[in-house]
């Protein structure tokens, strides 16, 4: 018995993806990763970023577009081929 399907990032946020805060936590965790990597990615091709950090960069669409939850594996080489901190730092409580 597979696992059950879980929502998309796109799904736990309201439209326009990913400008408008999600009231899921995860939703807008996935969303504050999307808005990290866009800026640590600004000027540059898919191709190339996918390139350096070693992913296809139709995974890296797909992640950009809430299309796809990243796992450890992609977060850590977007962050070292972007050298940048992508991952989202949870506010102090």
């Amino acid at each position: 018995m597979g696992r059950p399907a879980r929502a998309l990032p796109v799904e736990l946020a309201p439209t326009p993806w990913p400008q408008s805060p999600s009231s899921d936590p995860f939703g807008e965790i996935a969303r504050q990763f999307v808005l990290n990597l866009r800026d640590a990615t600004a000027g540059r091709t898919l191709r190339d970023v996918a390139a350096d950090a070693g992913i296809g960069h139709v995974t890296l669409q797909r992640i950009l577009t809430g299309q796809a939850w990243p796992d450890l594996q992609t977060i850590a080489r977007l962050e070292v081929g972007l050298d940048a901190a992508l991952w989202p730092r949870r506010p102090a409580s």
